[in-house]
């Protein structure tokens, strides 16, 4: 069965309220310092791609910074021919479940992107899971586009170890790997399942936490 899925029988039996008090206060951003290198801005738009758990609430949290363009799921660091989600959820692909940011660095930096997904959305301690999934489709990942990207990225996790602001060492990893877009039924997912026992329990608070913890960049 698919394990989100999975996720939703277990949850299935509460109210949406009862969901939305239990979960709204267990999730809070981590509060970690700037990177202090960041890739150059340009005056055209950029990419990133990110992995670090259910693409859902992943795509919900940067769909919700000032200066996005756009959110794509997908997959990323296997090949075409297996970047469907009925073979990625076998754990056999080399695909993570990840997303595509199109943002414009006038407005958002990419090294503010990753201190959003480091602090909030996504838990980088947890080796090949978050909340209620497991297996290495849910690891946490960067795929960098450019050299640049590899560049900040890996300074920025030496960066946080070294700050000791986890309790646990970052597992991240960074990656090399093709980007291919999820099905359709994926993208949007959080918006256009707003009542859905797995958004409301594990990606609501999740999006809640990052607009009171970076108030300034969030839409």
């Amino acid at each position: 069965m698919n394990r989100k899925f999975v996720a939703f029988f277990a949850v299935a039996g509460l109210t949406v309220a009862a969901l939305s008090a239990g979960s709204a206060s267990a999730e809070k951003a981590v509060a970690i310092p700037a990177a202090k290198i960041d890739v150059p801005r340009t005056g055209t738009l950029q990419t990133a791609v990110f992995a670090g758990g259910c693409f859902w609430g992943m795509e919900a949290v940067f769909e919700s910074v000032k200066g996005v363009k756009s959110v794509v799921s997908g997959y990323a660091g296997g090949s075409a021919a297996t970047a469907t989600y009925d073979q990625v959820i076998t754990e056999t692909t080399g695909h993570a479940e990840a997303i595509k940011i199109t943002y414009d660095p006038a407005r958002v930096s990419y090294a503010t992107l990753l201190r959003v997904y480091f602090s909030v959305a996504h838990d980088p301690t947890q080796l090949n899971r978050q909340g209620p999934d497991s297996g290495p489709s849910y690891r946490s990942a960067i795929f960098p586009q450019n050299a640049q990207q590899r560049a900040v990225a890996a300074a920025y996790i030496e960066q946080l170890d070294k700050a000791r602001v986890y309790p646990a060492k970052i597992v991240t990893r960074i990656e090399q790997g093709q980007f291919f877009a999820a099905e359709g039924y994926h993208q949007d997912f959080f918006a256009r399942n707003p009542y859905h026992p797995y958004i409301v329990h594990w990606d609501k608070p999740k999006v809640a936490a990052f607009k009171a913890a970076f108030a300034p960049i969030a839409r």
